[in-house]
């Protein structure tokens, strides 16, 4: 049996652009033609021989295109599909949502030669000229079928019938159109989408040129998995924001997509979806829904290095070591109280991370946690921002998802390890280490490696965004007049004041305390073999080089006679070997410029680890000389 094209293939479609079930198609097999990548989607010509038509494979069928499963000149039968206009174009495009292959290229183009009545489409045989039609018939003659006899109706019989004939409101609701989240696009027009809510962040006020609003955005994803996220503001915020509940399922349409932005997505889609108060969200209630996979990307704590200051957002499950108790912090922007609470966690990996939880999560999760803590219960925490500060460290944001020991089998791995070597084992936080080993990835002591000349020689370096590098260098001199430290609360490590009458005040947590701690806050003079630079150091990283606290230091300085043993601890931390992770930014001083040098991370030298690396560059170096 001959592959060919179905007949009237494109008119079939082109007289239905919007199929209300797949299941009712015809056949419909067309052949591929002018195939090639078009931004990130592939489009082809879609033609049955006669007619033709713009075509769009969604991302999703990129793979076959990849692969060579679908192939210029090849014919596929399509399954689902949405013919959509485009109001830049005044032609339509066939949105192929579902197809499978019907045949590899083929040696030529199908075409259709129409003599007489409409004839059926073959392939031209091999060494002929032109493309032969062949018409089908009965019998030896062509039979004319009589004409079929008009019967007028009157007005109110058509509407009877149209009564007649009209499904009821629940098989309306059970055969509705729903559209695949791979399917959509900016230019579809109706469409409808069955979703569950994965993920909603809490509502936020804005202020800019155009005036003040509120914004919220949710996560959707459909029973294949596939997701997006969808932003309302101002009027359609306030109507939807408690109509979606986080699991609920929901009917969406009358919405509109753009292309994502790649600076705040969170999702892996092309696309993200904008809902106005005219959009409908209907809940999906009687009726069996599905329940989607959460999707996890868990990255290691060990290799969490890559992603500070980044924009790109991680998830991560670890086992809960400590519960901080809830803490009050009075944000900038608007002088708002808000509550954080940080917790400790750990994995495989052997290190630990502070993830600050922040608003509902830290009032109704981290008190549950508090209240496990003692069982070491495991979270799996989605989308989480990278920060640098002590080292390394995760936030919570307004869409981030906690879930306590879930039912997955990264955690009950975890649990496992934990219950059989972890709790015993020692564990290192990684952004004290930040360790020289190659499995910190990107942001190891070994990459990104320069000297403190190629720093200082060119100001400009961090004038956009702070920029990260790794130095071998020595401590040359910490000035012992400088101010070395500061009072800092015990809670949450802000600068405290003298309290009316007695004790120290916190600004960040409203609150007075009896006592408070030393926090180091200096700078140091370091050099390498070609030249030196100031830097700025803070508490964990000073404590590494000096070799003791704050509070001991000061202990030191403040005995009666032993002002040398004050001096002589600063001077045993120096001219010693370390690696160095430090930022190099731009901040303004009397209105000028000036380059700032800060210390992220301090280790020891790994002296074989430092040979391999001096080994390779002399090796790069040889191999440049020989080329």
């Amino acid at each position: 049996m001959e592959k060919t094209v179905s007949r009237d293939a494109i008119s079939t479609i082109l007289s239905n652009p919007s199929p209300d079930s797949s299941s009712d198609l015809p056949e419909i097999v067309v052949q591929v033609l002018d195939l090639k990548l078009t931004g990130n989607r592939y489009m082809f010509n879609a033609s049955d021989g006669k007619k033709s038509v713009r075509a769009i494979l969604p991302s999703n069928l990129s793979s076959d295109v990849i692969s060579g499963n679908i192939q210029n000149k090849g014919l596929i039968r399509i399954l689902d599909y949405a013919l959509n206009e485009i109001p830049t174009k005044s032609e339509k495009y066939l949105i192929v949502t579902k197809c499978e292959v019907v045949s590899s290229a083929l040696e030529m183009e199908i075409k259709a030669e129409v003599t007489g009545e409409e004839s059926g489409i073959i392939l031209k045989p091999k060494g002929g000229d032109e493309m032969k039609s062949e018409v089908r018939r009965e019998g030896p003659g062509i039979v004319l079928k009589p004409k079929q006899e008009m019967v007028a109706k009157s007005a109110a019989q058509i509407v009877h019938e149209q009564h007649r004939n009209m499904a009821p409101a629940a098989r309306m609701a059970m055969t509705r159109r729903v559209h695949p989240l791979v399917s959509l696009n900016p230019y579809q027009g109706n469409w409808t989408i069955k979703v569950r809510v994965t993920s909603k962040a809490n509502m936020r006020t804005y202020k800019n040129a155009r005036g003040e609003g509120c914004v919220f955005n949710v996560e959707l994803t459909d029973e294949d998995g596939t997701q997006i996220q969808a932003t309302m503001f101002n009027e359609a915020a306030r109507k939807f924001y408690d109509r979606f509940q986080l699991g609920k399922v929901y009917y969406i349409s009358k919405g509109t997509l753009k292309v994502a932005n790649k600076q705040f997505k969170t999702v892996q889609n092309d696309y993200e979806m904008t809902l106005n108060e005219y959009s409908e969200v209907e809940e999906a209630v009687n009726e069996a829904s599905f329940i989607p996979e959460t999707k996890f990307n868990f990255v290691p704590i060990d290799e969490l290095g890559p992603y500070v200051s980044g924009n790109e957002l991680v998830d991560i499950i670890g086992v809960v070591q400590s519960v901080s108790p809830t803490m009050s912090i009075r944000r900038k922007s608007n002088n708002e109280l808000v509550p954080k609470r940080d917790i400790t966690v750990a994995d495989e990996t052997k290190r630990t991370v502070v993830v600050s939880l922040w608003n509902d999560l830290a009032t109704n999760v981290g008190q549950e946690l508090l209240d496990i803590a003692d069982k070491s219960p495991i979270v799996a925490i989605k989308s989480l921002k990278v920060g640098d500060f002590q080292g390394v460290s995760l936030s919570t944001l307004g869409r981030s998802t906690v879930l306590v020991n879930p039912d997955i089998p990264e955690s009950k791995k975890l649990r496992s390890w934990y219950e059989s070597e972890g709790k015993g084992a020692s564990m290192a936080s990684i952004g004290s280490g930040l360790s020289p080993s190659a499995k910190t990835g990107a942001r190891s002591m070994y990459s990104d490696r320069v000297s403190l000349s190629y720093i200082t020689s060119n100001p400009d370096l961090g004038d956009d965004k702070p920029v990260y590098f790794s130095i071998r260098a020595f401590i040359g001199l910490i000035k012992p007049d400088q101010t070395m430290w500061y009072r800092a609360c015990k809670t949450c490590n802000k600068k405290v004041t003298d309290a009316v009458g007695s004790g120290y005040w916190c600004e960040g947590c409203q609150k007075n305390d009896e006592e408070c701690s030393l926090r180091y806050i200096m700078i140091a003079k370091v050099s390498d073999g070609s030249g030196e630079a100031w830097i700025s150091v803070f508490n964990e990283e000073a404590e590494t080089i000096i070799g003791c606290s704050a509070d001991e230091l000061d202990r030191l300085k403040s005995q009666m006679g032993e002002e040398n043993s004050y001096q002589m601890k600063l001077k045993e931390a120096t001219w010693v070997p370390h690696l160095f992770r430090v930022s190099v930014a731009q901040h303004e001083y009397n209105n000028e410029k000036r380059q700032r040098i800060t210390l992220r991370g301090v280790a020891p030298v790994d002296f074989a680890a430092e040979s391999k690396l001096l080994l390779e560059e002399i090796s790069k170096k040889l191999s440049q000389q020989n080329a």
